[in-house]
């Protein structure tokens, strides 16, 4: 698995690089959201930093990288059986993308697209997964975007988050 989705981004790459309309951008920012699906009940909250370059192939579309962190905090759970009450300590859930990335412009300012790569686990017992990140984004300015994404990495268990973000145009 880890060798298709490695095969993935260098094609993504590979073509980004080639036929390229002269248009090149490098986006950083940050991103905040909610935890959802599997793992809602251990964390609710999610930071993360993300790094995305493309690589204009025509006036619509764009092909690049992305990468970044993500930070889900763990939360502490009560776990209750008959006559035993006991504290459990979360850990906090890490993951570091790497991804090939797609943004199509149906429209002056306005993007649609995704990532889609294999999240590295970061933090203990956490090998990561397959990772997808639907995206859509606003330019607000020319040189700031606000986006909302879907965040998935999934393995024998789904984690995923609704993120809004902030990126800068470099």
């Amino acid at each position: 698995m880890k060798t298709v989705l490695t095969a993935i981004l260098v094609l993504f790459i590979s073509i980004s690089t080639y036929g390229q309309v002269d248009r090149s951008n490098f986006r950083a920012g940050l991103n905040a959201g909610i935890v959802v699906g599997d793992f809602a009940d251990f964390s609710s909250f999610s930071i993360g930093v993300d790094i995305v370059h493309h690589w204009g192939i025509s006036r619509e579309i764009d092909l690049g990288f992305a990468t970044g962190f993500s930070n889900a905090f763990g939360e502490d759970q009560t776990v209750t059986v008959p006559d035993i009450t006991l504290n459990v300590e979360v850990d906090d859930i890490q993951f570091v993308p790497m991804a090939g990335s797609i943004r199509i412009y149906p429209s002056k300012g306005f993007k649609v697209g995704g990532d889609l790569g294999y999240a590295i686990g970061i933090n203990s017992g956490n090998g990561g997964g397959l990772y997808y990140r639907p995206v859509l984004g606003v330019d607000v300015n020319g040189v700031t975007e606000l986006n909302i994404s879907y965040f998935n990495v999934s393995d024998d268990i789904n984690y995923s988050s609704l993120l809004f973000g902030l990126l800068f145009l470099f």
